[in-house]
């Protein structure tokens, strides 16, 4: 027996280990990394798909599970951040899928399936009155602000630290370089006094505010009543456009968060799962905005895109949310993402742990930090080295997520899923939670 004092390992070191661990334990993951990496720059043609020492190759998906390269299955709690709310291989959607196929890709006019998939939106999101569809919700987010520009005469877009719109519009980290250039101003998110006073100042100068109504991909922050009271009342006064960004929270209630809150934006874009697992983006809005894009209109705006209404999305995205994510769907889905949300709270509750797990309905963040979240800046607390060890630790478990701590829940989780990453979160905070704490001083 090993005597004498225990020397305590850092977050850092224990980090380290899990990564020596987890690459034994994926080779054939490592040999396609390396091989990529001659022809992929960092292997992968999406940024937000690496983590270190390498990610694992994933071969297959059905239902709640994913297959990787070297044979292991995991319990997929990332679920292509939110674009994979169906789950993998639903035989609907699948269906569907294969129909549109055999009836032609690229037939180059509007479809059946186009116009029943616009109404059904319209129908759906109460302050979607048209919409028009793009291929991701990044190109959504770019067509409505320069909607917002053009019909509005002036310049200036009003964002928030910590908002992801898509790769030239986010706002979650410093370097912003490849952001479209736009006059933007970026302010503090769930500060509504701010808010207010910066669109009554730039007012003459500014079209519009983008905004998230939940920060997603800035850590789970759910914007609060006030603030987004806020927003809407002081564009409405100052003519400004109100733009929410519902790209991912479209999916937290029948009529998307904006519903569940009874505030309206002008314009709302979408994205991730609406297309049913195919590229897919839209945007829409008031009737009087949207119209401007109406070619029957003198002087009207182009909105050109060569696969806007392709076959295989206009299937999948009807089918889904026509036949699968259908209203009571979406309650159930928000009710156990709650749920699990709740439970994970309660065992680092139990555990004194550090750790707190933010977000709303199916979608959620984990955050190893005692302080306070209300914008992004309040999640630097949290260590690099525990969202590390976090991951690794859950990837050797069998369980997929993000390196950020990003946990969504699909309609293909049931009970057991959500139990069994309950039970590993507390296994993890037994193990880990006395070094957290200690980095966190």
């Amino acid at each position: 027996m090993t005597t004498g004092p225990v020397r305590t390992r850092t977050l850092e070191q224990l980090a380290a280990d899990a990564a020596a661990r987890y690459a034994a334990a994926n080779p054939l993951s490592q040999a396609s990394f390396e091989r990529s990496t001659n022809y992929l720059p960092g292997a992968d043609t999406r940024t937000v798909n690496h983590y270190d020492p390498f990610p694992v190759t994933i071969v297959r998906g059905e239902g709640s599970r994913l297959h990787d390269l070297d044979g292991h299955v995991y319990v997929d709690f990332l679920n292509d951040y939110t674009a994979g709310l169906y789950g993998h291989s639903n035989p609907a959607i699948q269906a569907a899928i294969v129909d549109a196929a055999g009836r032609g890709l690229t037939l180059g006019g509007p479809s059946p399936n186009q116009q029943e998939f616009a109404e059904l939106i319209c129908r759906r999101f109460p302050s979607v009155e048209r919409v028009r569809f793009t291929n991701s919700g990044t190109e959504a987010n770019l067509m409505a602000v320069s909607l917002a520009r053009a019909v509005t005469y002036r310049e200036g877009v009003l964002v928030f630290d910590g908002a992801y719109h898509g790769g030239p519009l986010s706002f979650v980290g410093p370097d912003r370089r490849l952001n479209v250039p736009f006059p933007w101003t970026v302010a503090d998110y769930n500060d509504a006094e701010s808010a207010r006073s910066l669109i009554a100042e730039r007012a003459t100068d500014l079209a519009c505010v983008l905004v998230e109504p939940m920060l997603a991909g800035g850590g789970c922050i759910p914007g609060t009543r006030v603030f987004l009271n806020a927003l809407r009342d002081a564009t409405r006064r100052a003519g400004v456009l109100l733009i929410f960004d519902e790209v991912q929270t479209s999916r937290l209630a029948p009529g998307g968060l904006q519903e569940a809150l009874d505030i309206h934006a002008d314009l709302t874009t979408f994205g991730k799962y609406l297309g049913g697992g195919a590229s897919f983006g839209a945007f829409g809005g008031r009737a009087d905005l949207m119209d401007r894009f109406d070619p029957r209109r003198e002087n009207h705006l182009s909105h050109p895109g060569t696969h806007n209404n392709n076959s295989l999305t206009m299937a999948a995205g009807l089918t889904g949310l026509r036949d699968v994510f259908t209203p009571d769907a979406v309650r159930r889905l928000t009710v156990r993402g709650d749920a699990l949300r709740a439970a994970l709270n309660g065992v680092a509750a139990a555990r004194d742990a550090p750790v707190q797990v933010t977000g709303r309905g199916s979608i959620m963040t984990v955050h190893f930090q005692r302080a306070p979240i209300r914008r992004r800046a309040d999640v630097a607390h949290t260590p690099m080295a525990a969202r590390d060890l976090f991951q690794l630790e859950m990837l050797l478990a069998g369980f997929y997520m993000a390196r950020r701590g990003f946990v969504t829940v699909s309609l293909a989780h049931d009970d057991e899923d959500c139990d069994a990453l309950v039970a590993a979160f507390d296994a993890f905070l037994a193990r880990h939670a006395a070094a957290i704490d200690a980095a966190l001083g």
